[in-house]
């Protein structure tokens, strides 16, 4: 489900390791970020964390063949909400090493991340608009902007490591073999840095915009859940 490892420079790899579903965000998934970035918010031992996926894909999105079991909805919606707000509110950088596809949940999860590096195949989309439920708009506003967030989230259209990086979207593209060595070469000069002034960093950065994470996020995530997206998917689908 998901892999992880520590160096001693302080830098902490969590990937997502389910690649026959192509790392989609199922329940067991959510829930075991959430657990592990708690656990790491406290360890003395880790300064940065680099997220990335197993395979050709960094995440395909939620794991919608949950979403076809009416009993689960409501564990749907809170594990969602907890791992959501558990990847915005750690306390210290993450770097999203994309390594593929970042599609749905997928797309959103890079999003909360600090910093994103990705491969040239990476691609990014809000599929999820298609199939009648509204992306996660804010973050993606606050990175590039309202009219292209706008763009991304009406049309759901993929856009490219290329695009994505004119757009500010992206910091760097590395080549996949390199990959996660630049996202940790990144992740060791931030780790430079004082943890204190690391941490108070971040915490600006999370409450620096005009309007709250979690006031977008009940709007966005919450209300969309109950008005959309519980119930209305058939299986098979990651988004």
């Amino acid at each position: 489900m998901l892999a992880t490892d520590i160096d001693s420079d302080g830098i902490a790899v969590l990937r997502l390791d389910n690649e026959q579903r192509r790392n989609a965000l199922s329940i067991a998934m959510r829930n075991a970020i959430s657990d592990t970035l708690d656990q790491w918010a406290t360890d003395e031992r880790i300064r940065v964390v680099v997220l990335t996926g197993t395979g050709t894909t960094f995440c395909a999105g939620f794991d919608l063949k949950e979403f076809a079991q009416p009993d689960l909805a409501r564990t749907i919606r809170d594990s969602s909400h907890r791992y959501h707000i558990a990847v915005w509110e750690f306390p210290k950088p993450i770097i999203a090493a994309v390594n593929g596809a970042a599609f749905g949940g997928g797309f959103d999860l890079s999003l909360l991340c600090d910093i994103r590096i990705a491969v040239p195949t990476a691609e990014f989309a809000h599929p999820e608009i298609k199939f009648g439920a509204p992306p996660l708009f804010t973050p993606l506003q606050w990175i590039v902007g309202a009219g292209i967030a706008r763009d991304l989230c009406l049309t759901g259209r993929r856009i490219d490591a290329a695009e994505a990086h004119r757009l500010g979207l992206v910091n760097t593209i590395a080549d996949a073999d390199s990959l996660l060595d630049d996202a940790k070469a990144t992740a060791r000069v931030i780790a430079e840095a004082p943890q204190a002034a690391l941490e108070a960093t971040k915490r600006y950065l999370v409450s620096s915009a005009g309007v709250t994470f979690d006031e977008a996020f009940e709007v966005e995530h919450d209300r969309v859940f109950d008005q959309f997206l519980l119930g209305a998917f058939g299986p098979g689908r990651a988004t």
